[in-house]
């Protein structure tokens, strides 16, 4: 049962989820994605070094990204085979997919605290972003 000390609190499953909590796990999560995205970047670059530290590097003509480096399922697969390029590109991946995660725990949040305005507002939001991201198909 919400009190009036928590007039935005809602309770779900005996636990009482009021904004300064909802903050603190969005805070959270936020801090993960990023220290995660930066993790498997470093860890991408130390392969690519380590395994292309003498080569020669060539300026003279452009080399662009390998196909296999320009969709979701190519990156991982370079990521699980360990391919310093296809690890930097997923940290990018995880790094881009953090606010995502954080707008979608959001609908969640408002859900659980019975706001349905901005379940509505942030639901539109998500649209827009996966609409964005995904909408042009090209990345899968």
């Amino acid at each position: 049962m919400a009190t009036s000390q928590q007039p935005r609190a809602a309770v779900a499953s005996g636990t009482v989820w009021s904004d300064r909590r909802i903050e603190n796990i969005i805070g959270n999560l936020l801090r993960t994605g990023v220290s995660v995205s930066a993790l498997i970047v470093f860890c991408g670059g130390v392969i690519y070094l380590f395994r292309h530290a003498g080569s020669p590097a060539d300026y003279r003509t452009f080399h662009g990204e390998p196909a296999d480096l320009k969709t979701v399922p190519g990156i991982i697969r370079d990521a699980f085979t360990l391919e310093g390029r296809g690890l930097i590109q997923l940290g990018l991946l995880v790094l881009i997919a953090t606010p995502v995660v954080r707008v979608a725990f959001s609908i969640w949040g408002f859900a659980a605290e019975h706001d349905r305005m901005y379940v509505i507002f942030t639901i539109i939001v998500l649209a827009t972003l996966l609409y964005s991201l995904l909408g042009s198909g090209s990345a899968f």
